[in-house]
């Protein structure tokens, strides 16, 4: 039986320079979808997918990410003396609890698998989560607790994938498949951004990751790789050249790419529609704008 992921690494250190001016001041995973910062949503569905540790990699300039998970004397006391108890469960009842959390610094911007490998020593030799803040996915059952199920039987690595048009394939990592029974798929191998006349296939990672501990060493090693960073798939590639099992899971949800300003706002309206109590007013809205 595969060993129990417990931690998830949070890659929170961007700049976020397509939101800007909003992110000038504001760490964009702190960008609200409704009335929830990205992160949250991220942190919600690692603790529903039984994530107990909550390892966040940030930079410059996050400190409003620490103080979001930190508890605000002066707001719960205000709420308290006024009686506002549903408020207060708003701020509160989604908490990790005090120990679960910690932070390390990315102090040079280069990339997702740099991030990843600078929490090495907080995750220690045991399998973890990877979870992307800015890839939202509305799902009855959140994606990573899925993909955890999944990874239970299988053992090894795991992404979630989503299938996307050839010309698409250019912008992420793409899975070359061995085998493929609808829902689980085997990867041969994984390359990042391929020109689409050469994509092995359309199914795409998106920011969804369960990762053996042997993916540091690699992260270690590899050097940089497309943009001049070190690359997350250039590790999974030396992972399943080094016979680690890996697989692909296409999740039961709908993904946003949050880290797009029209993705973003496509999330605010989906999640809204969502909601009982906004879903009826937005719909009119949309309609007087359709």
């Amino acid at each position: 039986m595969a060993q129990r992921v417990r931690k998830a690494v949070f890659p929170v250190g961007g700049l976020g320079t397509r939101f800007l001016p909003a992110t000038k001041a504001m760490p964009k995973e702190m960008l609200p979808v409704v009335d929830k910062p990205l992160i949250q949503y991220a942190v919600e569905e690692a603790r529903a997918a039984g994530i107990e540790e909550f390892i966040f990699v940030t930079g410059r300039s996050k400190s409003a990410i620490e103080d979001h998970f930190d508890h605000s004397y002066e707001l719960e006391s205000t709420l308290q003396a006024r009686g506002k108890k549903a408020q207060i469960a708003d701020v509160k009842s989604w908490m990790p609890e005090p120990g679960q959390i910690a932070y390390t610094r990315q102090q040079h911007p280069l990339g997702l698998g740099h991030a990843v490998w600078c929490a090495r020593a907080l995750v220690g030799d045991e399998p973890f989560a990877v979870l992307l803040a800015d890839d939202l996915i509305l799902a009855e059952r959140p994606c990573l607790q899925q993909m955890v199920e999944a990874q239970v039987t299988t053992g090894g690595n795991m992404v979630a994938v989503m299938e996307v048009p050839r010309e698409q394939t250019s912008r992420y990592g793409i899975l070359d498949v061995a085998k493929d029974d609808g829902r689980l798929v085997a990867a041969r191998g994984v390359v990042e951004k391929p020109d689409p006349a050469k994509a092995p296939s359309r199914l795409c990672i998106i920011g969804r990751y369960i990762l053996q501990p042997e993916v540091f060493d690699q992260l270690g090693q590899i050097g940089k790789g497309a943009g001049g960073e070190i690359q997350l798939t250039d590790a999974l590639a030396q992972l399943i050249a080094a016979k680690q099992s890996f697989y692909g899971l296409r999740f039961e949800g709908r993904r946003f790419d949050c880290g797009d300003k029209v993705g973003f706002l496509e999330a605010n309206i989906a999640f809204a529609l969502a909601r009982p109590e906004l879903g009826a007013a937005v719909r009119d809205i949309i309609k007087h704008y359709a």
